[in-house]
């Protein structure tokens, strides 16, 4: 309900209303069970949260005391006609900073790979498909429609995008859990987000909302992956893991089809976004971002075939812990009921990256849209433009 209300909303305040729907939901899901790690990861969860919120509504305040309005097309005329651009533009900036925190962005990311493996993986499994996709959402709709961005915001998102990218991807290099390696590689492809903003290209943000399509499928994905090789293997930890794909043959191709499509390897669904991004980041010429993009894909490819080796292609590990105890011993039904999202997901991933025209022409039509937002007003406002 708070995510729909989220993107349906066309009231600034409104969308704070429902993002603090999403948090507290989230708050009580963090702690379903009760573990000393789930407490822990919870705080600072919640920590963040509400510094992100008080920042938040810090901002529409601001905003409200400029403008005199909430209504969201009302405030894409109004902001435009403001002739103190420094004080849009430190609006602008309190609204990056608490959408920021939410989204998980350089140098507010910390919070994320402290709590996101501590849930269990179906929770897991909703927060990294979904949470921070939202603050992501309500920075695209916030600054293609009322903060459009000028010289300066566009190289400072660039430049966050760059650290983004390079800081979750060192984070993730770093780790030998799956959840926590799964948690900063989120962070880590946040950056595409935000280098889809600072390009601020029907092309680059076409390429961005395509990705984060494909994102929100994959991601989600990887930690009920997860959990099932946990109930399998009792362990997240690749040096403890091994032997899946002697023992599982079956699922390990099913989770090849997952690892490969966040990998980006064609013709699966990570690999048609990026297409649009190189090229428009070619086209700006901004080459320390590209490299950043390489990186960051490098490193993911890396960390599939680390994933790969590790976990299904190496031998279990003598002495260490016994193999498919809890996975093994469920009925037929209930492994049907574990396998039966992987499967409807992978498949999602499959259609999307075979089917990428379609995708495309609606990431397009999107883009165009967030480009020229002169229907959107004028859809909401109608005749009181003309007064």
């Amino acid at each position: 309900m708070g995510l729909n209300g989220a993107f349906l909303t066309g009231d600034i305040f409104n969308l704070y209303v429902w993002f603090e729907i999403v948090i507290i939901s989230s708050f009580v899901l963090m702690t379903l069970g009760g573990r000393k790690p789930q407490m822990e990861g919870a705080i600072k969860y919640v920590a963040m949260n509400m510094l992100a919120s008080i920042i938040f509504l810090t901002a529409i305040g601001i905003l409200y005391g400029i403008t005199g309005s909430l209504n969201m097309a009302d405030l894409a005329v109004k902001v435009a006609q403001i002739e103190n651009r420094g004080l849009v533009n430190v609006t602008g900036l309190l609204f990056f900073v608490g959408f920021g925190i939410k989204s998980a962005v350089f140098p507010l990311y910390f919070w994320l790979p402290s709590s996101y493996h501590t849930p269990p993986s179906s929770i897991a499994a909703l927060f990294g498909g979904l949470l921070t996709k939202v603050g992501i959402y309500a920075m695209f709709r916030i600054f293609t429609l009322i903060f459009v961005p000028d010289h300066f915001m566009m190289n400072l998102f660039i430049i966050v995008a760059i650290m983004t990218l390079v800081t979750g991807a060192l984070g993730a290099i770093s780790k030998n859990s799956m959840r926590r390696m799964f948690s900063y590689l989120i962070v880590c492809h946040i950056g595409y987000f935000i280098a889809g903003l600072g390009l601020f290209t029907e092309i680059a943000i076409a390429g961005a909302i395509f990705y984060l399509i494909h994102d929100i499928i994959v991601k989600t994905n990887l930690f009920l992956v997860s959990g099932i090789i946990y109930k399998a293997r009792g362990s997240t930890d690749l040096r403890r893991l091994g032997g899946f794909y002697k023992d599982y043959p079956k699922l390990s191709i099913l989770f090849a089809i997952v690892l490969f499509s966040l990998a980006g390897i064609p013709p699966l669904s990570g690999f048609w976004p990026k297409i649009n991004l190189f090229q428009a980041t070619l086209t700006a010429n901004s080459f320390i971002l590209i490299l950043a993009l390489i990186f960051a894909s490098f490193i993911t490819l890396y960390l599939i075939a680390k994933i790969w080796l590790e976990v299904f292609w190496k031998g279990l590990p003598k002495g260490d812990i016994e193999k498919g105890d809890e996975f093994e011993d469920l009925p037929g039904e209930k492994k049907f009921v574990l396998i039966l999202p992987v499967v409807s997901l992978a498949a999602v991933s499959i259609f999307i990256g075979f089917g990428a025209e379609y995708v495309m022409k609606i990431s397009q039509k999107i883009a165009v849209e967030m480009i020229d937002t002169q229907p959107y007003i004028h859809a909401v406002l109608g005749d009181l433009l003309s007064k």
